[in-house]
């Protein structure tokens, strides 16, 4: 039998005890060979609002993703909130990145657990498992500003426990997405997930902000908590429809998901995405946490404002789905390029807005343009992937983006703190378009084209 050792890129190589075993042979050479050279021009795909939503058409999915609609609303209920009591605790804009770090950090640490759990066992159990354990952190939050503990400092553990079980959650989500449609509806699949995701990221800023108007930050947290019920009774009706692929060997967590790691190397496609989603946590994502920063003390609009203000990203996001998965745009180099400067544009603009209106306005492309981004990467990485190292792949895609992120939000708070919000907002948006200008000129493996790699059909995806 054959195995990935640990050797450069996943390659296989012989096991001695394999009769079976052969040399490379010409056709095993000329898939190498093409993991290294630029892939021919995909073909023209189904374009429309129709051909966007055809993932509907797949109740499991559709039950799946009305599930996780109100779950995610739910979330953004207490990631709102969260910034805004400590903001309100602390007055800094460090603690707020704080939040952020404490959100996503942990992701970083136990990316490789959940990659190796949503390779090796039923991707639907483990979505329940976590999923319950992360509405009991929610409800812990709530539980604990309920009873009048207000240290930030305890805001920051519970926030960072449930940090930890995303961490192990989120690999299986994304490929749990994967396995309820066939291949041909994906990238619709895919896409609306990126909406279902935005669309709570504007109902729920709104809702929070007015909760926090008129009853306050516990009601938030409570209703986070209730909300797991939704994606729960969801995923206790849905099955997947696509088998499972070879399983990877039972091995340790660690080495197992280095060999995702290796294998990643050898896919150009893959690691374009890695460098676009780097970017976008450095420089773009940071821009979600300043708004609690420029309601109080830039706009002065107070909590509905800052639920306005985040529900500017949602509804651009609504706004560009049918555009990023049934419009014109042929290539996910094409939607990464364009999107990545309207990215930098807006935030530039954010960042310099006079008024609550013209910040509104920004604020929409913003999540117009963040929407058209990382829908794209993801889409090119799930097109890409072998099935065999999905979940791990992913993991690793999620731990990059989970690293950055709070290195981004962290930074950018405290250059707020030491320069003010504004300068820091336009320096980002800035060099998000200077960003722009140098993957568009990249040449060879990092060429933004490679996103559009067709599907790995090499040794390992057998």
């Amino acid at each position: 039998m054959t195995r990935v050792d640990d050797g450069p890129a996943g390659r296989r190589t012989a096991d001695p005890a394999d009769p079976a075993a052969a040399p490379q042979s010409r056709d095993d050479a000329a898939l190498t060979l093409a993991r290294t050279e630029p892939p021919a021009a995909p073909a023209p795909a189904p374009r429309g609002l129709r051909h966007a939503l055809r993932a509907f058409r797949h109740r499991d999915y559709a039950i799946f993703w009305c599930g996780a609609l109100v779950s995610n609303t739910g979330s953004w209920l207490s990631n709102l909130t969260v910034p805004y009591v400590l903001y309100q605790l602390t007055g800094s804009a460090f603690w707020v990145g704080l939040a952020t770090a404490a959100q996503f950090a942990p992701s970083l640490l136990l990316g490789p657990l959940g990659g190796a759990l949503a390779d090796r066992h039923d991707r639907r159990r483990v979505l329940l498992v976590t999923q319950s354990c992360m509405a009991l952190a929610a409800l812990l939050l709530w539980g604990a500003w309920a009873g009048g503990l207000r240290d930030p400092v305890l805001v920051l553990a519970l926030v960072a426990v449930a940090g930890s079980l995303a961490g192990v959650n989120m690999p299986s989500w994304q490929s749990f997405v994967n396995d309820l449609v066939p291949r041909e509806d994906l990238v619709s699949a895919i896409t609306l997930n990126s909406l279902q995701f935005n669309a709570a990221r504007s109902l729920g800023p709104g809702i929070a902000g007015v909760l926090l108007a008129a009853f306050g930050p516990a009601w938030a947290f409570l209703l986070n908590g209730l909300s797991f019920l939704f994606v729960l009774g969801a995923l206790a009706l849905v099955r997947p429809i696509r088998p499972r692929g070879p399983r990877p060997p039972r091995e340790k967590v660690l080495r197992s998901f280095g060999a995702a790691v290796r294998y990643t190397r050898g896919q150009p496609g893959i690691l374009v995405g890695f460098v676009v989603v780097v970017v976008v946590a450095l420089l773009g994502n940071p821009v979600f946490q300043f708004t609690v920063v420029f309601a109080e003390d830039e706009l002065h609009v107070g909590p509905v404002g800052l639920g306005l203000l985040n529900v500017a990203f949602g509804v651009g996001a609504v706004l560009a789905a049918p555009l990023v998965s049934g419009g014109r745009s042929r290539t996910s180099a094409g939607t990464v390029r364009w999107g990545l400067l309207a990215y930098g544009v807006a935030v530039t603009g954010f960042g310099l807005a006079p008024t609550f209106p013209v910040a509104l306005a920004a604020l929409v492309v913003v999540g117009g343009a963040f929407l058209a981004v990382i829908s794209a990467v993801n889409t090119s990485v799930q097109m890409i992937v072998a099935d065999a190292v999905r979940g791990r792949v992913l993991a690793l895609r999620i731990m990059v983006f989970t690293g950055a992120t709070p290195l981004g939000a962290l930074l950018q708070g405290w250059v707020a703190d030491v320069a003010g919000p504004r300068p820091t907002v336009v320096a980002a948006g800035v060099l998000l378009v200077v960003a722009f200008a140098v993957l568009a000129r990249l040449r060879g493996r990092l060429r933004l084209a490679r996103l559009d790699d067709p599907r790995d059909e090499g040794p390992v995806a057998a």
